[in-house]
């Protein structure tokens, strides 16, 4: 938002795979109305909780809303810290079709494991580039692998590529100890905000398999699905959200088109250096 305002001239078009969802604001820090009417953005609350999201139908509406902003004069600012809907837009990131036949067969399959096993002797590089218990991954890269009867690793250049870019890229880097203090008190503030309130609230209209995996929400659904002790559910959302923010790290890093700007305190500190740096190109 500082940046936004500095500029002047961008509206902002989010890159967040869970703020697409309407009604999960406080557990994705969906921006304030008042934010938004200071700043437009695109990309917030364009689909059901109910709904499974993908990365091609954000693709589609992300480069519908930036060529929009482009016509009106203006420019987009990304903003966010979903790699996979990242690289869709600023690398042209193509991916495979769906096979729902192909996909309610994996689903019903527990053994996570066991799935990326069969991925191992199917597409051995695509197993090598994910972890064995990330079942999202494996079960998609298995749903492409079998459904399009094609390895899912030889699909586009790959996350590996990384093509020159008319877009400017920014990361912004803080202490571990820094960040972690940060999400523990962040969780806090949302608990205090409603959070529990909130997926009550969308529990009762349905909530997709995605949106149930979101951040928080998974320990909250935890606590009020199957008796987790609310303490417990809390620490587990804290604990998952440094670990995603490990993995993030490790993400971006690879990125070498990416100018890093860091912070031990507060990140606004940031924002002049930065804005020194793109108007000087």
């Amino acid at each position: 938002m500082e940046v936004a305002a500095a500029l002047g001239d961008v509206e902002i078009v989010t890159v967040d795979s869970m703020q697409v969802y309407r009604g999960m604001d406080i557990g994705t820090a969906t921006p304030t109305i008042a934010e938004r009417a200071g700043v437009p953005h695109h990309l917030l609350d364009v689909a059901d909780p109910s709904e499974e999201y993908h990365v091609a139908r954000y693709a589609e509406a992300a480069r519908a809303a930036i060529a929009g902003i482009e016509g009106r004069g203006r420019r987009a600012l990304l903003v966010g810290g979903t790699g996979l809907y990242f690289q869709a837009v600023v690398d042209g990131l193509v991916p495979p079709g769906t096979w729902p036949e192909v996909r309610a067969g994996l689903d019903s399959d527990p053994d996570t494991l066991g799935l990326h096993r069969r991925l191992q002797v199917l597409d051995p590089l695509a197993a090598s580039r994910m972890e064995p218990a990330n079942r999202r991954r494996v079960v998609r890269a298995l749903e492409v692998t079998v459904g399009s009867g094609r390895p899912f690793s030889t699909f586009g250049p790959g996350l590996d590529a990384f093509p020159a870019t008319p877009w400017r890229i920014a990361g912004l880097w803080m202490p571990r100890v820094a960040g972690a203090k940060r999400i523990a008190a962040r969780m806090a503030a949302m608990v205090d905000a409603g959070l529990v309130e909130e997926v009550q609230a969308l529990r009762a209209g349905g909530l997709s398999r995605t949106a149930r995996q979101a951040l928080g929400y998974r320990e909250v659904l935890a606590h009020l699905e199957d008796g987790v002790a609310f303490p417990e559910a809390l620490d587990q959302a804290v604990n998952r959200t440094r670990a995603f923010a490990r993995r993030q790290r490790m993400w971006w890093r690879r990125d070498p088109r990416i100018a890093w700007y860091g912070t031990r305190g507060n990140p606004l500190a940031v924002v002049a250096p930065l804005l020194g740096d793109w108007r000087k190109r």
